[in-house]
């Protein structure tokens, strides 16, 4: 029966409603709500949720806007992709499932199939000194309090500089550039005092910017296996602001730096950090009840739970979930995630996203709360060249959607 309930938010929707009218699972509702897409409120029996029937009419007619892929107006909204399908709960790099190829793989060979749709087997990436003295240089010059998705953005613009084939934008010298860009972005990260040493894979150079601890053989593999799984998922935010530079034929580097601007937002990159910092709360309280309500009560979304792509389980995080489970020193940070996991489902049932177990390995790791995020950006750089290499082949300037004009009717006299 619809909740008749007057007042600001107008009728109310039970949530059966909402799903059959935004044509999804009563699941899928709760993950709008967790990311911000609705809003919620207790029926007044204080039995489930229920939601503003214009809101959730606005968000239907949204979704059915961007399904069909146009604007109305000319403008293309759908961009052809041959790299991510997501389905369900499952997601595919060129057609191979992603969560096997990223376990059995490294990040760089992960990194190879998305770009060229060849595996290279124990393919390695070198930075040239030039480009990891540029970017040093840069880095060193900026406030101490910066963050290290400053350093990458200006590390990337370093990187450019010393570059004077950077406008050639072929496949071979893009995928050259990419091999190049990577290792030496996450030189940047190396804090001021310490040598870099351009040795091993990218995620035995990333781990020692990172951590303090001594790498061990299960912690670097889960490092590895997190930056595949997050070489690439779809048209993120950040990955569409690349391909909307690539459209203008920016090249490759400006177009990882237009990703790099959108990727610090507390809704795509930076979740993990807010997980981690929930996380070390839980640890040092001993139980999430308290810090999950402080959340709730001061209108914040739980992060590292929910996934507006995934009604169930994120497969990222299932997949890190379980090689953490075999790393005794993670057991704390697994049993606070979990209890975290286990307090939100009673107000929402949402499941763990990879935000949360990037948390877990980032706190069990003796790495800061921005560790997450700077795991995200280095292993999505190798999805953003992949994205920048597709754009690149398409027509100029194709992402062109045009604005819907809501202000006052013209023409209106000057003012005075």
């Amino acid at each position: 029966m619809r909740d008749q309930e007057s007042g600001p938010g107008g009728r109310r929707l039970t949530t059966q409603e909402a799903a059959e009218l935004l044509g999804v699972k009563p699941e899928t509702v709760y993950a709008y709500v967790s990311r911000g897409h609705l809003s919620s409120r207790r029926a007044p029996a204080g039995r489930g949720s229920t939601f503003d029937a214009q809101e959730v009419e606005a968000l239907a007619r949204r979704n059915r806007r961007e399904s069909t892929g146009g604007s109305g107006s000319g403008g293309e909204l759908s961009v052809r992709t041959r790299l991510t399908f997501i389905d369900t709960d499952r997601y595919y790099f060129r057609g191979v499932d992603a969560t096997e190829l990223a376990t059995r793989h490294s990040y760089e060979e992960v990194a190879e199939w998305l770009w060229t749709g060849r595996l290279r087997r124990g393919v390695t990436f070198a930075a040239p000194d030039g480009s990891v003295a540029a970017a040093r240089r840069a880095v060193d010059a900026l406030p101490e309090h910066s963050g290290p998705t400053d350093r990458l953005r200006v590390a990337a613009v370093a990187a450019a500089a010393a570059d004077p084939l950077r406008f050639d934008l072929s496949e071979e010298a893009v995928v050259g550039t990419a091999r190049t860009l990577i290792p030496t972005l996450v030189a940047a990260l190396t804090p001021a005092g310490f040598t870099y040493r351009d040795q091993g894979s990218v995620a035995q150079r990333l781990w020692r910017g990172l951590s303090g601890r001594p790498a061990d053989e299960a912690a670097l593999r889960v490092l590895d296996t997190a930056l595949g799984l997050l070489v690439d998922h779809d048209l993120a935010a950040s990955t569409l602001a690349v391909r909307i530079a690539a459209s203008a034929r920016a090249h490759a580097y400006a177009a990882v730096s237009a990703g790099l601007g959108v990727i610090e937002g507390p809704l795509h990159g930076a979740a993990s950090g807010l997980a981690h910092k929930l996380i070390m709360e839980v640890l040092d309280r001993g139980d999430a009840g308290p810090v999950i309500a402080e959340e709730l009560r001061a209108g914040r979304r739980i992060p590292g739970l929910g996934h507006r792509l995934y009604p169930g389980e994120d497969p990222r995080a299932r997949v890190l979930f379980e090689l953490l489970e075999e790393i005794p020193h993670c057991a704390p940070a697994l049993a606070a995630a979990r209890d975290m996991v286990a307090t939100a489902a009673r107000h929402t049932p949402l499941h763990a996203n990879v935000d949360l177990a990037l948390a877990v390995f980032t706190t069990s790791s003796s790495m800061p709360s921005t560790a997450g995020e700077t795991i995200f950006a280095v292993a999505r750089t190798a999805g953003w060249i992949a994205h920048a290499l597709e754009e690149y082949g398409e027509r100029p300037l194709r992402i062109r959607p045009s604005g819907h004009y809501t202000g006052p009717k013209p023409p209106r006299p000057l003012p005075e």
